[in-house]
């Protein structure tokens, strides 16, 4: 039992402590009270049959490679067997190199096809159409790999198909060439304070194991021009692949891989050439020409000087890292301290909620030294939150050593919404180092992974299981010790070129094309040279542009060349002080994405019905319910680990998840917030409690995870300002994992509601 004193006479804040729950729950920690969160949640069926709560049926995706592009349509299937109609949203990943250039909607045998928008504006044309009946789509970019599909008025019985189109370029690194299909969006968490686009991290999860609620299907043709030497998927091992000639092949999904939906899909090939040759690829358009070149580097030369080394390992041991992504992130740390070099120095940070170093300087590469670091990585298991920026800051202030080349490495699955904070945190930071980021898992952040990479001007490495781990690690060593080219000079000569991207080309550690687009006027002639530094040794390579042709298939080079300046835009642009792009980058993006029809975070895709379908029913809004990515435990969602029960708030609206809705009402009474989260050793919640609803009749129900009531408990007033109340779990018999919800009346009408995960582990 514990009191509080009224701060204020205009609202009055409630402390509630669950007095004694330190026995269902074990080694949890206390966090900061202003620490409020947006968090996943929990999916839990409903009661109301008359609501289809899992509305999307089955995405598949079609993808055609020929030569070096890939294009790729996705095709969403939503089906209304309820009684009411439905407001569908589902949130999906998308690949990080995407440039999405169309989307339409197909109702029966009628085809609407989707018009580029600014956001706002697609925002308000989506929800006036909604409100007038129509059916209408609205697809919008959260994050570059995070996209998200509204489709309002399903009506019952209706099936609506909608479409997405886009185009991405795929080379190869040391031979193989990778083409990659995210299918979910791993559980993120954003401040609360955050701009509003991160509401999105609000998705229910089924549980950890469960396989996806709808169907998931990909079928490839490869067309590769030349002989294929081989095909395999390290991520769908019973892949059916077929070869019709033997410089193309047909790659499909098995009956029972179906289901596969959660992880990422993964093709990787081998042409009987290992060294792509290098070249340029032309396109005329009616008012712009665009040109891409792409430079084979040499081999990678080793070299017998060193220079000294000083490294800093970032290791996420947050809960999403729980289970075999921190297994292998110890496997990979393993391997690469236990081979430092004893002129190297390093230093090692763990980070979670908060953070760990093993020492406040860089320590000697000396057995001892790496003896301590191998415990301090054993000892540690995935649990609490991702605090990831602020690791990085406390990282980066980490005193570097003098005459020594700097070298940050980041081992996370990169389950956060600060990515562009990180990135411009880097960019600010950094000076001479550079960042190496390994994404750990079935299905990580490649945003973040790639983006931390790019603007450290390092490589990023995605590990998907044990076996990979050694291997990645020898080909961190291999780029660390032997750049594959270094000090890069381009030069067009007579070859009338403009708005040429990247506008510096950073140094090279893979053995992969160097790829630079650009736009060019006139006739192409001329020649395009590239130079730098391989090894000790200088590089040159000179290509003649009238060798090369223009042609119509090269047509998606236009949204690739403004994807690629989107992306620099997105990565490089200044934030403002309250984390918000710089208007002038953000004007730049909308220009982009409105000329070459693409998708961006602020331009969107809408379609909308002209027939009003709707005639006056309300619509229920449901959000699709996504699966864990594989390999990822119960605790990515909110859970907290180290034995016993676990618990987490979630912020969801008042009965939304629950098959039915009370929302609540401005100026009213609320539930502010359960502290800590996730857990802590005693349980409290917070309630603001409006002056008007003071002497009214204040109560808090609990529910349990099928929806029964457990318990009611009476707010009361006493004379001196002070409330005391008690509010023991352990009064309740069994205490089984699932999502209970705490709902708060006023004079007998519920309000607001909170739900709570307790999972066990």
């Amino acid at each position: 039992m514990k009191s509080l004193y009224s701060p204020s006479k205009m609202e009055t804040v409630l402390l509630i402590v669950f007095a004694s729950f330190l026995s269902i729950i074990s080694q949890a920690q206390e966090q900061q009270e202003e620490d409020k969160t947006l968090s996943p949640y929990f999916f839990v069926k409903g009661t109301d049959d008359n609501v289809d709560q899992l509305p999307l049926k089955s995405t598949t995706a079609k993808v055609n490679i020929s030569g070096v592009m890939a294009d790729v349509t996705v095709r969403q299937t939503y089906c209304n067997t309820g009684q009411v109609p439905l407001e569908a949203i589902y949130v999906f990943p998308a690949s990080t190199k995407a440039a999405v250039y169309a989307m339409q909607m197909e109702i029966g045998d009628r085809i609407l096809i989707a018009k580029i928008r600014e956001a706002e504006q697609a925002r308000e044309e989506y929800e006036e159409a909604k409100e007038e009946g129509k059916t209408t789509s609205l697809l919008e970019q959260q994050r570059p790999n995070v996209f998200q599909m509204n489709v309002a008025n399903i009506m019952p019985g209706d099936t609506i198909n909608v479409e997405m189109k886009y185009v991405e370029l795929i080379t190869p690194e040391e031979g193989i060439y990778k083409f990659v299909y995210p299918t979910v969006v791993g559980p993120r968490y954003a401040e609360i304070s955050a701009d509003e686009d991160s509401s999105w991290v609000e998705i229910p999860y089924t549980h950890e194991g469960e396989a996806p609620l709808y169907d998931f299907d990909i079928d490839v043709n490869l067309n590769a021009g030349m002989k294929i030497q081989s095909v395999e998927s390290p991520s769908h091992e019973t892949l059916e692949i077929d070869f019709p000639s033997q410089n193309s092949a047909t790659c499909s999904l098995p009956e029972e891989a179906k289901k596969s939906g959660n992880k990422d899909f993964v093709l990787n090939y081998q042409l009987s050439s290992d060294r792509l040759e290098s070249g340029m690829l032309l396109y005329e358009g009616e008012k712009e020409n665009f040109f891409l070149t792409m430079v084979q580097p040499p081999r990678q030369v080793y070299e017998n000087e060193i220079p000294p080394r000083e490294y800093v390992f970032i290791m996420d041991v947050s809960g999403s890292m729980n289970g075999f992504p921190i297994s292998i992130s110890k496997t990979v740390l393993t391997d690469l301290i236990s081979n430092l070099k004893p002129t190297d120095k390093f230093n090692v940070m763990c980070f979670a909620g908060g953070s760990q170093v093993l020492s406040e300087t860089s320590l000697d590469a000396s057995q001892e030294n790496i003896d301590k670091a191998l415990d301090m990585i054993s000892n540690k298991q995935g649990s609490g939150g991702t605090n990831m920026l602020a690791a990085l800051k406390k990282a980066f202030a980490l005193k570097g050593t003098e005459n020594y080349s700097r070298t940050f490495v980041v081992v996370t699955d990169g389950y956060v919404t600060i990515e562009k904070e990180a990135f411009s945190l880097i960019r600010n930071s950094l000076s001479e180092a550079n960042v190496f980021a390994f994404g750990i898992g079935s299905s990580v952040n490649r945003y973040l992974i790639e983006g931390l990479a790019r603007v450290g001007m390092g490589e990023p490495f995605v590990i998907l299981n044990q076996e990979e781990a050694p291997l990645k690690a020898e080909k961190f060593r291999k780029y660390i010790q032997s750049p594959v080219l270094t000090n890069i000079d381009v030069d067009f000569n007579n070859f009338q070129v403009n708005s040429v991207e990247p506008p510096t080309v950073p140094d090279v550690f893979a053995e992969r094309p160097i790829l630079i687009f650009g736009k060019y006027e006139g006739t192409p002639q001329g020649s395009f040279e590239i130079s730098g530094l391989s090894g000790n040794h200088d590089f040159h390579q000179k290509l003649y542009v009238n060798n090369y042709l223009p042609s119509e298939q090269n047509s998606a080079l236009k949204y690739l060349w403004a994807r690629h300046v989107i992306q620099r835009l997105d990565d490089y642009g200044q934030l403002n002080q309250y984390g918000e792009q710089d208007e002038a980058v953000k004007e730049e993006i909308i220009e982009l994405g409105l000329k070459y029809n693409l998708l961006t975070r602020y331009t969107s895709f809408i379609a909308i019905d002209s027939l009003i379908r709707n005639t006056g029913d309300s619509t229920a809004t449901v959000t699709q319910p996504l699966p864990l990515p594989a390999g990822v435990s119960d605790l990515a969602v909110g859970s907290y680990g180290g034995g016993g029960y676990t618990s987490a708030l979630y912020s969801a609206d008042a009965f939304k998840r629950f098959g039915g809705e009370q929302q609540v009402a401005e100026n009213r009474s609320t539930i502010d917030q359960v502290y800590p989260n996730p857990a802590s050793e005693k349980f409290k919640v917070w309630l603001n409690i409006q002056e008007a609803d003071k002497e009214s009749r204040i109560a808090l129900l609990l529910f349990d995870n099928l929806g029964h009531k457990m318990d009611e408990v009476e707010v009361h007033y006493t004379d001196d300002g002070y409330i005391r109340i008690k509010f023991d779990l352990t009064d309740y018999a069994a205490i089984r994992p699932g999502v209970y919800r705490l709902t708060l009346l006023i004079d007998g009408k519920p309000v607001d509601s909170k739900n709570i995960a307790v999972s066990q582990n």
